[in-house]
């Protein structure tokens, strides 16, 4: 499957979810992302938290696009990128 690096801009800052946030919430993402085979897989978020960059294994960029618009989630840019790991060569 290939993976994806997903960029957005956020208006306002990010909030960052704690350990007790809601889990519904969560299940909601995933059930989104599942209707077109999308795994958020993780991502990294810009010292002001208005930016975002995920990275999600997905069929394609157009089923990131469906998932993100139905988690009400800005894309600005979807990049296909592979993983590159340095242990392996030490």
């Amino acid at each position: 499957m290939p993976r994806y690096l997903v960029e957005r801009t956020f208006a306002d800052q990010l909030g960052l979810p704690g350990p007790d946030a809601d889990v519904s919430a969560r299940q909601s993402f995933i059930a989104n992302n599942a209707l077109d085979d999308v795994t958020w897989v993780h991502s990294y978020v810009a010292p002001d938290r208005k930016k975002s960059y995920c990275i999600y294994d997905a069929p394609s960029p157009e089923a990131v696009r469906r998932a993100a618009g139905r988690n009400g989630l800005p894309v600005d840019r979807i990049t296909e990128v592979q993983e590159i790991d340095p242990y392996p060569y030490l």
